[in-house]
């Protein structure tokens, strides 16, 4: 079987093409230039020249592969969450221009199933954690917002097809070797200098998911039932019990607090809200039918040690 893999050089791309080829799948992938094409030969995958957001070519890719299976993962997501802001423009434009290209390219040349990136972390569980029943948050100020509705806008084309077999796969926080949330990177660096204070009480709740964990579950759903799911772990987290624990595990010092009208006045509403409204996520629906096995995340364990709100949330119990 052919799989067409849109963004296979990302954090969840490459565990995502190894373990495809790894399957036994013939797996090609999107190159939008020598180098890329290199890379994805060095994951076991076969690359097709093409760009996203150029029409023509990405219609030229799905004709020269005739993939069975297309799996999106396009993004274009900076090294540092600080330079978000920035970015979120490109990303959306290649999010849903350029996936809008891939999707109907899919659908003009028979692919049997269309996988698309959600979002697993800017969901509205109302005090628990959120399902797939669950809402974007499409009112959050500031980039969550934003991101948000973005999300929305890419599961509404994808849920809609008449055509074709589709899986939003909402991905809570990515971690591991690539990812914001490991022990190399600008924000572990600042973490380690202090520099990532706790924003008001830092109520929120993070659902977190290991790119190779994610990757596996990706793996699954090209032969489950079509439909949402959530792809996240087993230790939902408050945010002050996650800073403070991923502080530890750096060997940093321990998170400030800032209370709310400081953060309000110096770092705006989008900050405060981030570390206090978010809901986390419930698994048990891939669990069912993705059979998704997750592993505990490396400071889960400091965590309980240093706030006793990490063990007040549990997906089994959800």
């Amino acid at each position: 079987m052919r799989v067409f893999v849109a963004g296979a050089s990302g954090a969840l791309g490459r565990p995502l093409m190894r373990g495809l080829v790894a399957s036994g799948y013939e797996t090609y992938s999107l190159a939008n230039k020598p180098g890329s094409a290199e890379y994805i030969e060095s994951l076991g995958g076969k690359p097709v020249i093409g760009n996203a957001l150029d029409r023509e070519s990405v219609f030229d890719a799905l004709s020269r592969s005739r993939p069975h299976y297309v799996i999106d993962q396009l993004t274009s997501l900076p090294s540092d969450p600080s330079e978000m802001p920035d970015r979120l423009p490109f990303d959306r434009k290649l999010r849903l221009e350029g996936g809008g290209n891939l999707f109907a390219a899919a659908q003009a040349h028979g692919v049997r199933r269309y996988i698309q990136q959600s979002s697993g972390f800017y969901l509205d569980g109302e005090g628990q954690l959120a399902t797939e029943h669950s809402d974007l948050r499409a009112q959050a100020p500031g980039h969550i917002g934003q991101s948000s509705r973005m999300y929305a806008e890419l599961e509404r084309r994808l849920l809609t097809s008449a055509s074709l077999e589709t899986v939003a796969l909402r991905y809570g926080f990515f971690y591991g070797s690539g990812t914001w949330y490991w022990n190399e990177g600008p924000f572990s660096d600042r973490v380690r200098d202090g520099q990532c204070p706790i924003f008001g009480k830092g109520h929120g709740t993070f659902s977190f998911i290991h790119v190779e964990d994610a990757a596996d579950a990706t793996i699954a759903a090209l032969s489950a039932p079509a439909g949402v799911y959530n792809i996240v772990d087993d230790q939902p987290v408050k945010a002050a019990a996650f800073l403070s624990a991923f502080a530890r595990w750096l060997k940093g010092p321990p998170p400030h607090s800032i209370d709310t009208a400081q953060t309000t006045e110096k770092y705006g509403a989008e900050a405060l809200y981030y570390h206090n409204e978010l809901s986390g996520s419930s698994n048990l629906k891939a669990k069912e039918l993705l059979s998704l096995k997750t592993r505990v995340n490396p400071w889960y364990h400091e965590c309980r040690e240093v706030n006793d709100q990490c063990q007040s949330h549990s997906v089994n119990r959800a």
